[in-house]
């Protein structure tokens, strides 16, 4: 498998961090005052059961939500400042996003999919076209370029999704719980995919997951419960 050329390598000194971060619902605290640092071209897994404030954490984190108190920087500017469009945007441009049920466009094709976030940002369609090509061979998925999302089994899905996430060059892939509608021979192809592809773009990965063997693929683990963080080095 291999990747388009990335380009020069991108410093690996934190970029992506989040100081103090409060987020309620209602009288619910789902996060609880979280600091969190992403080096750039590293892979970050946000572990933790269910309802402990994983996925608050990575919304906050990629500016789809604001936070209620703390702050998020993004390469030494402050993004939880920016409107909702502003951050609209950002999102765009710099994060790529994997989910768990792949979330692709149900009436676009493979190759439409994938070239969706480069006509976004003002390709014209025969080079956004090219470049998803280029990617979906890359990911084992040529020949399925017009198949519609129905058309594809899960792991196939899932690896459109990546594609789509990795098309416009983003400086962080949020992924979450990105095998967990996934057998684990499948979730294991699509983890080496990703992180493959992730690393040949220099790209860092934060992936939520409540799956340990998916969070020891990780350099580094961010644990949460009740809305506060540990982090630690995976060892092996």
């Amino acid at each position: 498998m291999s990747f388009p050329h990335a380009g020069h390598p991108r410093p690996r000194g934190p970029f992506l961090v989040g100081r103090g971060l409060v987020r309620n619902y209602g009288r619910h605290r789902a996060l609880a005052g979280v600091d969190v640092t992403i080096h750039a071209g590293e892979v970050v897994a946000i572990a933790g059961p269910s309802g402990s404030g994983k996925t608050t954490l990575l919304h906050v984190l990629a500016g789809i939500l604001r936070p209620d108190g703390g702050e998020v920087v993004l390469d030494g500017h402050r993004i939880d400042r920016l409107g909702e469009a502003k951050r609209s945007e950002l999102r765009r441009r710099e994060f790529g996003f994997v989910f768990q049920h792949g979330m692709l466009v149900g009436e676009l094709t493979a190759v439409e999919n994938t070239a969706l976030p480069l006509l976004l940002a003002g390709a014209d369609r025969a080079r956004a076209t090219a470049e998803a090509r280029q990617w979906l061979d890359r990911l084992g998925l040529a020949g399925l370029e017009k198949r519609l999302p129905g058309e594809l089994s899960g792991g196939q899905a899932q690896r459109v999704a990546i594609a789509r996430a990795l098309a416009h060059r983003p400086k962080v892939i949020f992924a979450d719980e990105p095998t967990g509608a996934l057998d684990t021979r499948t979730g294991q192809a699509t983890t080496d995919a990703l992180l493959q592809a992730a690393a040949a773009t220099g790209a860092a990965v934060v992936i939520v997951t409540h799956d340990r063997d998916l969070a020891a693929r990780a350099g580094r683990i961010v644990e949460i419960r009740d809305g506060q963080v540990s982090d630690r080095a995976v060892v092996g």
